[in-house]
């Protein structure tokens, strides 16, 4: 059994599936109502996301731990508010209290991504975009700075397709009703 070079078998997630699982994970540690479990679990779902997601999307997932935690965090605030006398107020306390209690894990999950994808090519990802975005910002420039100066960058618009905002009566254009 041949493998090209480079490649290793087994599970891959795309970013989206490595989002879910840090997400679904870290609201399901949610209900330990501990902050070191809730911790604990978000590192090792962040670990284990971004071991198993393609190397091309590592960009994608070095962004969202902050994210997926606050939105974890957020769900089960709401869930803890419920029958409280005043829900506002009981959301708000519990979501401080959660989002303090959680910042060091959130902080540890977070480097912990961004280190393990510094490693397993990261730094390519980046420059990849890079260069798409210089290749579209050139070819934006080439299609309408015709006649411009080169140090200047034109913002290009789309132009609206014709007829856009004619409005159509009852289905019939008003050149008809008129005939």
């Amino acid at each position: 059994m041949t493998q090209e070079r480079g490649r290793r078998p087994g599970l891959r997630l795309t970013a989206r599936g490595a989002i879910a699982l840090v997400f679904v994970c870290t609201l399901l540690a949610q209900a330990a109502a501990s902050s070191t479990v809730v911790g604990l679990v978000f590192c090792v779902a962040c670990l284990a996301g971004v071991l198993l997601v393609q190397p091309r999307e590592l960009l994608s997932l070095v962004v969202t731990p902050p994210l997926v935690f606050f939105v974890a965090t957020l769900i089960s605030a709401l869930i803890g508010a419920f029958g409280a006398p005043s829900l506002v107020q009981a959301l708000g306390v519990g979501l401080f209290t959660d989002l303090s209690a959680g910042a060091p894990w959130l902080f540890a999950g977070s480097a912990l991504v961004l280190g393990v994808a510094w490693f397993r090519g990261l730094t390519e990802s980046v420059s990849e975009l890079r260069a798409e975005l210089r290749a579209n910002r050139a070819a934006a420039a080439a299609a309408g700075g015709r006649g411009r100066r080169s140090g200047a960058e034109a913002p290009v618009y789309a132009p609206e397709p014709e007829g856009y905002f004619e409005p159509r009566v009852y289905g019939s254009t008003r050149e008809q009703e008129k005939d």
